[in-house]
């Protein structure tokens, strides 16, 4: 079968590997439609990092692998003993690979776990590929009334989801996000799905500024023309914003973003830094301020996405900036993302085809 493989550092092949085989518990999917993150991006630049380079303690591979952790797909097969899917079967799937036996994932913190990884990152295949085969508990049926093509959305969704879920936040706060990524517009369809009335969202890219505004931004601010701090503070009755969502992992953005934080206010990092970052303890000490992470997401989260997306009270389509085909990833996608990143949110690999 085809698949588009990681091999290193600006090393990305499409190249034929074996058909996987189903067993027991696993369910054989023909991808639809993959997303290609950010961090798929940081390690073709960079990597590899996330990727093993060693046999991974879950998965036993190393580099090679298929790249792809955000899609959706069919059903072709399922193993003995799977009940709750079948062949044709929609789905969409939730990427963390776990051990189930670590004392996070005792705790039901599977993204926590201390040996995770991720499909399509550290094995078991990837979307990236014109089939896989995964255990049932990665899966998730996908409503019929929810393209498959806004099912690969669910899991970039699912990590602004578990971000306000985890957050302080309460109805009536000021919430200034930093950065009008893809991750970024994700935490604001979550904040406007749980019915936030004041997003502020710092932003440098014009392009990016007008996606964050057609998400639901209320107030755009650019950090680089405005005073970041005394804005937000204006905007709130000179008290600063209840709560902060660093999805930008830009040091001078987080100095900034610190000061425009009411007193008791929160930090939330969802970014991933690529270099190490600085805190003052002071600043978060004599306006007991807190600063909390957030790995990906949680059991439970993927379905409450679903469940927003079937009821309509996220409408993630307009995400979708390019559709490409599996022999264009490299060329129309991650270059694309690379020297046109300000003019791109989200683009979909098509591998299987729609609905």
């Amino acid at each position: 079968m085809n698949a588009v493989r990681f091999h290193g550092q600006h090393d990305l092949r499409y190249e034929k590997i074996p058909v996987p085989e189903v067993k027991p518990g696993q369910v054989k999917i023909r991808p639809a439609f993959v997303g290609i993150c950010g961090s798929d991006l940081h390690e073709y630049l960079g990597g590899p990092g996330l990727c093993p380079t060693t046999p991974h303690p879950i998965t036993g591979e190393s580099v090679p692998v298929t790249f792809g952790h955000e899609f959706s797909g069919i059903v072709e097969e399922v193993g003995e003993g799977v009940a709750e899917y079948k062949t044709g079967d929609r789905v969409v799937v939730q990427p963390i690979i776990y051990d189930g036996t670590c004392g996070a994932c005792e705790e039901g913190l599977q993204n926590c776990c201390w040996s995770n990884g991720f499909v399509g990152l550290s094995g078991w295949g990837g979307g990236l590929a014109d089939h896989i085969v995964l255990p049932t508990s990665t899966l998730y049926h996908l409503p019929d009334n929810v393209p498959l093509e806004i099912g690969a959305l669910v899991e970039p969704l699912a990590v602004g989801w578990h971000a306000v879920k985890l957050s302080p936040y309460k109805p009536g706060n000021a919430v200034l996000i930093l950065g009008g990524g893809p991750i970024g517009i994700s935490t604001i369809l979550a904040l406007k799905a749980k019915g936030c009335e004041k997003i502020i969202v710092s932003e440098v890219s014009r392009r990016r500024q007008e996606f964050a505004k057609k998400f639901g931004a209320d107030y755009i601010i650019n950090p680089l023309t405005e005073d970041l701090v005394a804005r937000c503070r204006e905007l709130t009755d000179g008290r600063g914003v209840h709560i902060v969502f660093d999805c930008a992992g830009v040091q001078a953005a987080l100095d900034q973003a610190v000061h425009a934080t009411r007193a008791r206010g929160c930090i939330v990092n969802i970014a991933i830094w690529e270099k190490p970052c600085t805190i003052t303890p002071n600043d978060f000490n004599f306006k007991e301020r807190t600063y909390i992470g957030v790995a990906t997401y949680e059991v439970g989260d993927f379905q409450e996405v679903i469940d927003a997306l079937a009821a309509g009270s996220m409408e993630p389509s307009s995400m979708i900036t390019q559709r490409i085909k599996l022999t264009e990833v490299e060329e129309k996608g991650f270059k694309a993302l690379i020297n046109d990143k300000d003019n791109q949110v989200k683009i979909l690999v098509e591998v299987g085809g729609g609905d």
